[in-house]
């Protein structure tokens, strides 16, 4: 499946926040979305950094809790790995492995289009091995394969 498929099947809504704002605004769009990272963009175009919750709690342990009114540029990563919308989600499994990353921002022409989480993947591969038990399923039981 292709990420551009991917992004068809959930929001279209790319939460993001300026790298001056808090990290306890941070926080508040977290809780407000139910979300685990936040792309850092001072145009809510360009992909200047994401943030996560676990910035978040490795700068609390290192940092204490005055990092909380602190900017959220002090805390994200800056080197962030994005794809194109053509980008298939096997290609992003391996991507999201050795990079432990849990959010790739998805992005055409230097502009933020989207988002792809871990739970996108996972959820299109637990799809994907459904469908293989039932063909095989069928296959042994005697019914007809489906393609």
């Amino acid at each position: 499946m292709r990420v551009t498929e991917a992004l068809r099947r959930k929001s279209s809504t790319v939460v993001t926040i300026s790298g001056d704002r808090s990290v306890r605004d941070l926080l508040a769009l977290l809780g407000e979305h139910q979300i685990g990272a936040v792309v850092v963009s001072d145009d809510d175009a360009r992909v200047d950094g994401i943030v996560s919750e676990r910035d978040v709690v490795r700068h609390l342990h290192s940092g204490g809790d005055a990092i909380l009114d602190g900017p959220v540029a002090d805390i994200m990563t800056s080197e962030v790995h994005t794809c194109g919308p053509e980008a298939t989600l096997d290609e992003l499994m391996p991507l999201m492995t050795e990079h432990r990353v849990r959010h790739v921002p998805v992005v055409v022409d230097a502009r933020l289009v989207g988002i792809v989480s871990i739970g996108d993947v996972v959820k299109h591969r637990i799809s994907e091995m459904q469908a293989e038990r039932d063909q095989l399923t069928d296959y042994i039981t005697g019914g007809r394969m489906q393609t």
